[in-house]
């Protein structure tokens, strides 16, 4: 059906946990908090004997031979190594009889073994050491960053309650099938999304959201499966299976973001492939050619395990794939599910913001905004919308509906209705006690050559509904979208973000496309689109950017099933996932769960904070690393140095990456 006004004011309407930094820890080589200690003990008592001499007294019966004080602090080194490293030695054989040679495991053992071949006990202990406490800072790390995705996993219940045979039994929620009711208590999860068909509560959506007001429910409201129930008993009427509600859909995104890996991180794992060996043959040449020249092995070996200690890739192995977990899982927190750290990426580099009009920008709900009848005396104003809300009876158009809603009285109870007809691209024609009714555009006036016709207001902006009874012109009905209470503020957050170009694209007629972007403050409109038209017009946005790899990006925020082509094109297609249809929601990059368009703001800031934090970690990792590599062939650097250069950095990268945590909402 299709209501429409041709005149200027008047329009057309519309997994399991695994570690993410690229070391496959096997479990024995993740030392405990006990362990660690008592290799730093012994560490320390056998440094202390080293230097305090408390045997010395003895030393002269051991003649030529190594002195008490050296005995005992080697047998206490010696021991603490055997604590803090012989995982890592024993993990790195395992890999080498597998196959995998020249990863971390293996550089530390061929280091920290070289270092006892050649006497520095101390500093064969202190890279092990340093290695097992920087492995489980990294992986306290990873567990805490993980924390508000793997949140998300858990919203789904394992239990419903549901009504049958007039008593309340216990259920996995894949057995309840759509329509029946289910029974909630205060702090449960709702299992299912439904409506609510008996009593009212408050519900907390934060796990959904990221809202942390709770939200009201009565009855007809509809309500998602993932929410907890704060104050009362509700029931439930089911309007979905399990498998396909909100809290599946959000735990399947979630699974799935961290399939889709970022360049950054497609880089590292390349570069780590060629930079192991490349470096262990390096290290090799450095402690043969030398010492063929010179006659000095032990000197020379010792530069080549300085040499291999800090040219292990943990810092960017760990950082990197860290900091794009860390950004997703803040962006969860703020109720925006990104779909992997490739979406990081082109979310960072946004340039152009492309948005659909309804749903997006707009509430999505019609409302009638103005009834005018052309005679008040003949026909009053509630008369009007009485009228036409009969006519609208059988159907089930938005706009039907808003008219139906607006009218206070019995619908249909009162009026015979016959003879009904919905024209097509006009209106409706209907009997209503015996007199012929016309609703629809000016098409439909103009075709049924109604008499009177009363041009629309200039302020009437918005669908426009005209009535004709018995061929004499009744009045219009404005019917109208409001736009969402956050889109001017979207739109002032992404300028400020330095997004240069904002576009909103609909199928509505111009006049109400432009009213609509006067009121967001959008730069340009593109009206009276059909979804194909869309598709066209954001490849003319993406050819202004230029060629791909390093341009701009252009990101398309929509909701419903014919954005769903718009939001494959795009760099990024983001979804209002509230009111999203799944195609639309399959289609895209990143899901806004709460509808808001400032979120898209949101994304955008902390995909930007998470990126620069991520080449802060590459770039400083491979200075200092390549710069202590220098320093050590020329001897300038000591073991103690390359330790700093490894785990320390390392370290330091992981502080880093958790830095996108402390994001915080501006505005």
């Amino acid at each position: 059906m299709s209501h429409e006004c041709h005149c200027h004011a008047c329009c057309k309407s519309e997994h399991e946990h695994e570690h993410t930094h690229g070391h496959e820890h096997e479990e024995e080589s993740e030392l405990s908090v006990r362990e660690i200690v008592i290799a730093a003990v012994l560490f320390a008592l056998g440094l202390i004997v080293e230097h305090a001499h408390p045997f010395r007294a003895i030393d002269v019966s051991l003649g030529k031979f190594a002195s008490a004080d050296e005995l005992v602090s080697i047998v206490l080194l010696l021991a603490a190594y055997l604590v803090c490293g012989r995982s890592v030695v024993i993990d790195a054989v395992k890999n080498i009889i597998k196959g995998n040679f020249f990863d971390e495991k293996f550089l530390m053992s061929v280091a920290s073994l070289g270092a006892v071949a050649v006497g520095q006990y101390p500093e064969a202990v202190g890279v092990m050491l340093l290695y097992q406490i920087g492995e489980y800072a990294q992986d306290k790390a990873v567990d805490k960053s993980r924390d508000s995705i793997q949140s998300l996993m858990e919203i789904r219940p394992d239990k419903a309650f549901v009504k049958r045979g007039g008593k309340i039994i216990e259920v996995s929620p894949d057995d309840v099938n759509v329509g029946e009711t289910i029974l909630v208590k205060p702090g449960e999860r709702i299992p299912i999304d439904g409506t609510v068909v008996q009593g009212k509560s408050f519900l907390d959506t934060s796990a959904l959201t990221g809202e942390a007001v709770p939200r009201r429910v009565f009855v007809g409201s509809d309500v998602m499966a993932g929410a907890i129930n704060t104050d009362s008993v509700i029931e439930i009427e089911t309007t979905k299976i399990a498998g396909e509600s909100a809290a599946a859909r959000i735990i399947e995104l979630v699974e799935k973001a961290q399939e889709k890996k970022a360049k950054s991180e497609r880089f590292i794992t390349r570069f780590s492939k060629a930079y192991t060996p490349i470096v262990c043959v390096a290290a090799v040449l450095l402690a043969l050619i030398p010492s063929l020249i010179t006659g000095d092995a032990h000197t020379w070996v010792y530069r080549a395990l300085i040499f291999l200690v800090v040219s292990c890739p943990c810092a960017l192995v760990i950082s990197v794939p860290l900091g794009f977990f860390s950004g997703i899982g803040t962006a969860s927190k703020n109720g925006i599910l990104i779909k992997g750290s490739e979406c990081v990426e082109t979310l960072a580099r946004t340039r152009t913001a492309v948005f659909d009009k309804t749903g997006t920008l707009t509430k999505g709900v019609f409302a009638v905004t103005g009834v005018h009848p052309t005679d008040e005396e003949r026909i009053p104003a509630d008369e009007l919308i009485a009228i036409a809300a009969h006519a609208e009876t059988y159907s089930n158009h938005p706009i039907s509906n808003s008219i139906k809603a607006a009218h206070s009285g019995a619908c249909c109870n009162l009026v015979k209705i016959a003879d009904a007809e919905e024209i097509s691209g006009e209106g409706i024609s209907v009997v209503l006690d015996g007199k012929r009714v016309l609703a629809g555009n000016m098409k439909l006036m103009e075709s049924h050559a109604v008499e009177g016709i009363v041009p629309c207001s200039l302020n009437d902006f918005g669908t426009v509904v005209h009535v004709a009874v018995d061929g004499l012109y009744a009045g219009h009905i404005v019917i109208a979208d409001q736009t969402k209470d956050d889109a001017a503020f979207a739109v002032k957050k992404l300028r400020k973000l330095g997004v240069k170009k904002i576009v909103m694209l609909t199928g509505d007629n111009r006049e109400t496309a432009e009213e609509v972007a006067s009121e967001i403050g959008v730069d340009t409109v593109f009206s009276e689109l059909l979804p194909q038209d869309k598709v066209d017009k954001v490849e003319a946005l993406l050819a202004e950017l230029g060629e791909k790899p390093r341009r701009p990006t252009l990101l398309f925020a929509g909701d419903g099933i014919n954005d769903a082509p718009v939001l494959a094109r795009a760099d990024t297609g983001i979804a209002m996932g509230g009111l999203g249809s799944d195609a639309a929601i399959e289609s895209a990059d990143a899901v806004i769960m709460t509808d808001e368009p400032a979120k898209i703001a949101d994304a955008i800031s902390i995909s930007r904070k998470t990126v620069r934090i991520v080449t802060e970690n590459i770039v400083v990792s491979l200075i200092v690393k390549i710069g202590i590599m220098a320093l050590g062939a020329f001897g300038i650097a000591n073991m103690w140095t390359a330790v700093f250069g490894d785990t320390g950095v390392a370290l330091l990268a992981v502080a880093n990456s958790m830095r996108v945590m402390l994001w915080k909402k501006r505005g």
